[in-house]
């Protein structure tokens, strides 16, 4: 079998409401322009080489019914005012030859800024750590220049981020997802 490796990605959001939970999803899906795809979830891995595109690059390149790989966040209630968010991060380093991380993080109750903060620092640390580099989160921020800086390399770091509150006692799903396009 040949080599799989995409060479774009795009990154997307969404959210859907409806009284059935699988239609929220499809919602929700369809919100951020991929519910036309048959998505199949994989892990983490940014590949080397790969270049990031715009979501309408992204969405003009999908088929309907094409069998099409993304990393994904989701998250789902019918609790009235409960705050949902998904996030999926994404930690480049600078060296294009390297792979990179996309972490997803999904939660209740915490803001989007939060969750997608947080899906940053995953995907950071998961980077450091096949680096086999101890990394401390607080200490390898560098906030002028929104990088990190991982024993000296530095790596880019970026979220999407959907959050939303349920209300009136319907399914409310939000997604986020780092789409692959071949």
């Amino acid at each position: 079998m040949q080599n799989f490796v995409p060479k774009k990605i795009f990154f997307t959001k969404g959210v859907g409401t409806h009284k059935d939970e699988l239609h929220s999803f499809e919602r929700a899906l369809r919100n951020a322009g991929i519910e036309k795809c048959n998505l199949v979830q994989v892990s983490s891995i940014f590949p080397p080489g790969c270049k990031m595109i715009s979501k309408s690059q992204g969405l003009k390149s999908l088929v309907p019914g094409a069998i099409t790989y993304c990393v994904m966040s989701r998250c789902c209630s019918n609790e009235p005012k409960r705050l949902l968010a998904a996030s999926v991060g994404c930690a480049i380093p600078a060296d294009k030859t390297s792979y990179g991380y996309i972490s997803e993080h999904h939660a209740f109750g915490m803001t989007e800024k939060q969750t997608g903060d947080h899906a940053e620092d995953l995907a950071a640390a998961m980077l450091a750590s096949t680096l086999g580099i101890d990394f401390n989160v607080d200490e390898s921020w560098d906030e002028k220049k929104e990088i990190f800086k991982i024993s000296g390399k530095i790596v880019r770091t970026l979220n999407v981020t959907q959050s939303k509150i349920c209300v009136d006692n319907k399914y409310t799903t939000v997604v986020a997802a780092a789409v692959f396009v071949f």
